[in-house]
């Protein structure tokens, strides 16, 4: 007989229709009446403001400031930067009028023809560029080191929720520099910040490389990412750090005079993450029970669950479970006081406890009288299975509760890279690499591969096999194997082994 599970289909049974499932049964975010669009949830939102914050902290620390730019992009801004229009003119949305009127069957009409249409952000170089003309004069002015949290549209095709919407939101961090090599170092820099953010926070293992010339940002001298596995094998972009040379300085005119009073154009770069590092989040660490947090992002780390039939017994639970809730908010985990709330709705206590599995906080503690008489708790852990719980003095869960958080970010992690690295092959043929992508592993929920580590040159790109495949290259790594060899499907010489996946 299967195992019940309270997400159906199961990740094995339909994984795209489980991740639908999973974010519905965690009540995180829902589609809009504007097609490609979503509604973020407050659940799914409070779990966005946690990698916000995270995140905003990391960026100022390393001097980035934040500041806020239009919406709306004027068209010739873009027409200024001749790729990077190409790169995107298929997802912008326009905006060619200023008014709406009231025609004689009373239906609206757009009305006031704009002189020049605007685009709603697709991204934000152009624009920014063009407020650092205003802004860079002197080699003193640099480097100018920008961020802003803002929305951005590209009008998608195929929209999935978090993964790719219409409209997103983001972070975009724009820099200018006096030389390449302080641009690189930058670039570079921030790649970093997203290793950490990944790791250490969204307890999701990356690999961070470069882009191939056909996966480069539009307008980009380089492009480097960091690439996530999804429990079904395929590789998720989970940020990008672009290196924009002179490009958009030459476009946008932004230079400045060096110490030598020559004047010279600016180095720029350019970088973000999105949402979609909420999509990354499910697919990496949920199960067939609903959402998985990291307590590291978990809106609530932990849960207190009263539960009692008998009226006379419940004001007993009830203020029980205050004074542990008390006790436990003057505790802290990694500098921050712990994040617990009480349910007291009441619903009956199965409901409760499935409420909360489905959204993913990482401890619940559920009270009844039992425990009151006991002075205990009875805790389950959302990285074990629903059943294994166990009972711990209520003096003991205490002191231990900040360990306990602790524990479970570790056993994410561990549990992710684990599966990153056993669904990671060395693959030195093209034979080899078609049997490895075109395989099914029902047992490890991974289908079509995982991730493929070949030899690769760049004459390569567009190559047949890969289009059969429905498989990219992911990024050159910057870390690890860089032995030179052939290239499968060239047979031209290869610098080193790159990432190959199919992708989101």
């Amino acid at each position: 007989m299967a195992k019940k599970t309270a997400i159906s289909p199961t990740r094995a049974e339909n994984y795209p229709d489980w991740y639908q499932e999973v974010i519905k049964a965690a009540d995180l975010a829902e589609n809009s009446p504007v097609r490609g669009c979503m509604i973020v949830k407050p659940w799914g939102y409070a779990i966005w403001e946690r990698i916000q914050a995270i995140l905003d902290g990391m960026l100022k620390a390393t001097g980035h400031v934040n500041a806020y730019f239009p919406v709306l992009i004027p068209l010739h801004f873009m027409e200024k930067e001749a790729q990077h229009v190409e790169g995107f003119a298929k997802e912008c949305a326009v905006v060619t009028h200023h008014r709406l009127t009231v025609d004689e069957n009373g239906k609206l009409r757009p009305d006031g023809l704009l002189e020049e249409p605007y685009i709603i952000r697709p991204t934000s170089e152009t624009v920014i560029g063009d407020a650092f003309s205003r802004w860079v004069q002197s080699y003193r002015d640099l480097p100018l080191l920008v961020n802003q949290w803002a929305n951005v549209m590209r009008w998608e095709l195929r929209p999935r929720l978090f993964l790719r919407t219409s409209e997103f939101l983001w972070q975009e961090g724009h820099t200018a520099h006096a030389t390449p090599e302080e641009a690189l170092e930058e670039t570079l820099k921030v790649l970093d910040l997203y290793t950490d953010l990944a790791a250490k926070n969204l307890a999701i293992p990356v690999i961070k490389g470069t882009k191939t010339p056909r996966e480069r940002f539009p307008g980009a001298v380089e492009t480097y990412s960091i690439e996530a596995m999804m429990q079904d094998g395929r590789a998720l972009q989970s940020g990008t750090s672009h290196f924009l040379g002179q490009n958009f300085a030459k476009a946008m005119d932004v230079s400045f005079q060096n110490q030598e009073g020559q004047q010279q154009f600016v180095w720029t770069t350019s970088w973000g993450v999105s949402t979609r590092l909420i999509g990354g989040l499910i697919m990496t660490h949920s199960d067939d029970n609903g959402l998985v947090l990291p307590p590291k992002l978990a809106p609530t780390q932990i849960i207190l669950l009263p539960i009692s039939r008998d009226p006379e017994q419940k004001a007993e639970v009830m203020a029980y479970s205050d004074r542990l809730l008390q006790e436990l908010r003057e505790l802290s985990y990694e500098g921050e006081s712990l994040r617990v709330e009480l349910d007291a709705s009441d619903r009956r206590g199965g409901e409760k406890v499935w409420h909360q599995i489905k959204r993913g906080v990482p401890v619940r503690v559920e009270i009844g009288p039992k425990e009151v008489e006991a002075d205990s708790v009875f805790v389950g852990r959302r990285d074990k299975e629903p059943q294994d719980r166990v009972t711990w003095p209520r003096a003991e869960f205490v002191q231990r509760a900040s360990e306990m958080l602790a524990e479970i970010q570790g056993s994410l992690l561990t549990r992710a890279r684990t599966f990153q690295q056993e669904n990671t092959a060395i693959i030195d043929s093209l034979d080899d690499f078609k049997e490895f992508f075109a395989q099914t592993h029902d047992d490890t929920l991974v289908t079509g591969g995982g991730f493929g580590m070949a030899h690769w040159n760049d004459a390569a790109e567009g190559h047949e096999i890969l289009a059969q495949l429905k498989v990219t290259p992911r990024c050159v790594p910057l870390d690890g194997d860089q032995d030179p060899g052939e290239c499968i499907f060239t047979g031209k010489p290869s610098k080193q082994r790159i990432v190959f996946a199919k992708a989101y």
